[in-house]
């Protein structure tokens, strides 16, 4: 029989790990028209580790966006192709010149952008080629991207957030509540019997093998589920 593991607790859906997003200011994505805007104000968003900034389009509609470093309030930002290479502009990849610093990039044309939108973060433009535009990340991946991708110019704003040290679990523990984020997280090993197919006896003994057949039950499915081979490659 297999444990209720804490996977299968968060994929039932209920408010205690579901996220505050009420609290929310907004979701952050690209215009699907080409416009022009005035940045209005820089907000905190507990959503967000980055800063936003809130922009008035020309449209008359108002939209979030990350906060570039060297933003300020009344800049004005482009969406579109052939517009000026400058901090917080979005352009196609295509139209982005090898080794600019970019922002939130999208994986497919128009989906508002997915990618590199941590604080302090950004991606490099490396080469571009007939197969797309090869982009390495902040994880050091190079990845290509399709030429009508967006992203934005710029690096993102926020980069000393990390340096400040939280001294105390009690601080962590709030920071991570403000999320709604399950916080400590502790291996299996570490767990009661009830948890977790490796928790009781010895806290750092697993109780039972790591490998998993591939027909275990829900629950039972933990460690290395039915790996080829194991241990380190000669």
């Amino acid at each position: 029989m297999g444990k209720r593991l804490i996977q299968q607790r968060r994929g039932r859906g209920t408010h205690t790990y579901k996220a505050p997003s009420f609290r929310y200011k907004g979701a952050v994505k690209y215009p699907s028209y080409d416009t022009a805007g005035t940045v209005v104000d820089l907000i905190h968003c507990q959503g967000h580790s980055t800063p936003l900034m809130e922009v008035s389009y020309l449209t008359g509609e108002k939209g979030l966006a990350f906060a570039p470093q060297g933003i300020r309030v009344g800049d004005m930002i482009s969406v579109g192709p052939d517009n000026e290479i400058k901090a917080g502009n979005v352009l196609p990849l295509r139209d982005i010149p090898e080794g600019t610093l970019v922002h939130n990039v999208e994986l497919r044309p128009g989906d508002g952008g997915k990618l590199v939108r941590t604080s302090g973060t950004s991606a490099k433009i490396v080469a571009k080629s007939e197969k797309g535009i090869r982009i390495v990340l902040p994880s050091k991946k190079e990845k290509l991207f399709l030429p009508n991708c967006r992203a934005a110019i710029g690096v993102l704003s926020g980069s000393g957030r990390p340096d400040k040290p939280f001294l105390k679990a009690g601080n962590k523990f709030y920071k991570m509540k403000a999320k709604n984020k399950l916080w400590p997280i502790v291996c299996g090993i570490s767990m009661n019997a009830v948890d977790h197919p490796f928790g009781g006896k010895c806290s750092h003994i697993k109780g039972r093998p790591t490998l998993s057949p591939r027909s275990a039950p829900p629950g039972r499915k933990v460690g290395k589920i039915a790996p080829r081979r194991t241990g380190r490659r000669k």
